[in-house]
């Protein structure tokens, strides 16, 4: 019996050095096209408006991108479980109220404001949770049914007006407290000449990255958010970690509303409200940064830098300022185009 040996020669698959020209660029504009955008845009405003390269310039913009990052970071993480809380511009601006009903009503020190912001906004994460974990509500709709509970609530708490030191009460009475000086410095005091908003954004950042990429929680959450069967029948607990993102996503919304009671000094209604759309901008923006194509922290970071480079570059040369929603909402699109049509075609 006599054997034949096949003369074909097996194809190999592309390496970087041997694929065409063509998809070489197209994975490079996928893996480095946003950076790209983000430099451009930064030099272009530096090279054309001489106030935005004032050290002043760069770190009111990081300081005003610092709550939006905030929530983003939130955001992120329930991305990562596969998820996506819509809640966080509420969750935030029911910080900015419970710290003035704490300072403003009760006359209470800014140490006691902070601690009970911070209950809330795990509080509101543990609402979430139990409506998508416990009652099995889908994610979005969850979330947004939460928002507008907490919209309302805040109002009821504070009789639907802005909380101000010295305002008159239903009973007549005047507020007893104020915004502490020391409360006031988480947005509008400086370490070594940074905002402490920045320096909360940054450490918030490295940890939240810490946490995602190199702690096995993190790695967890990942895997759940891309087949939570499979993790389901791997033995991890599922909803518990599912629970989780929620609850830091609420704390993180609450440490932001702190940055934003700061910031306004009073304790304002409609607060938050406008850092809900920002938020999840960021968190999308970042899954396009290195081709990623997932949430993940420094894109995250990185989209809340890009946005306020073009809200200040903006605001600089003079542009109205319905025209940055318009230039926002195309930055947005040109990422999720970097993230899923040109990526699914390098898969194709």
């Amino acid at each position: 019996m006599t054997t034949t040996q096949s003369t074909e020669t097996p194809v190999k698959a592309a390496t970087p050095l041997t694929a065409p020209v063509g998809l070489r660029v197209q994975n490079a504009v996928i893996k480095y096209g946003f950076i790209f955008v983000t430099v451009a845009l930064f030099l272009y405003f530096a090279l054309s408006e001489g106030s935005f390269r004032e050290s002043a310039t760069l770190l009111d913009t990081l300081r005003y991108v610092s709550v939006a990052a905030i929530l983003g970071l939130g955001v992120t993480l329930t991305m990562a479980v596969g998820g996506m809380d819509m809640s966080v511009g509420a969750v935030a601006g029911l910080g900015v109220s419970v710290a003035a009903q704490t300072m403003v009503v009760h006359n209470q020190v800014g140490a006691v404001a902070i601690v009970a912001v911070i209950i809330a906004g795990a509080l509101a994460g543990l609402l979430n949770a139990l409506l998508i974990v416990v009652l099995k509500i889908p994610d979005m709709l969850a979330t947004l049914g939460t928002m507008f509970v907490i919209q309302g609530s805040k109002l009821i708490l504070v009789d639907g007006q802005s909380i101000t030191p010295g305002m008159t009460m239903s009973d007549g009475s005047t507020a007893p407290g104020k915004f502490t000086a020391g409360f006031l410095k988480i947005d509008r005091g400086t370490v070594f000449g940074i905002p402490v908003s920045v320096l909360i954004f940054g450490g918030l950042t490295v940890a939240a990255w810490v946490f995602l990429a190199r702690t096995r929680w993190g790695r967890v959450l990942y895997a759940i958010g891309a087949n939570p069967e499979a993790s389901r029948l791997a033995g991890i607990r599922v909803g518990a970690y599912r629970a989780l993102a929620y609850v830091i996503s609420g704390v993180l919304a609450s440490i932001g509303g702190l940055i934003l009671a700061s910031r306004i000094g009073q304790g304002d209604v409609s607060a938050g409200t406008s850092q809900l759309l920002e938020a999840v901008a960021v968190a999308l923006v970042g899954t396009s940064v290195l081709g990623r194509g997932r949430p993940n922290v420094w894109g995250t970071a990185l989209g809340a830098v890009l946005i306020g480079i073009i809200t200040t570059g903006l605001t600089i040369k003079g542009l109205p300022y319905y025209t940055q929603d318009v230039v926002e909402g195309a930055v947005l699109i040109l990422a999720l185009v970097f993230s899923f049509t040109l990526s699914k075609r390098r898969t194709a």
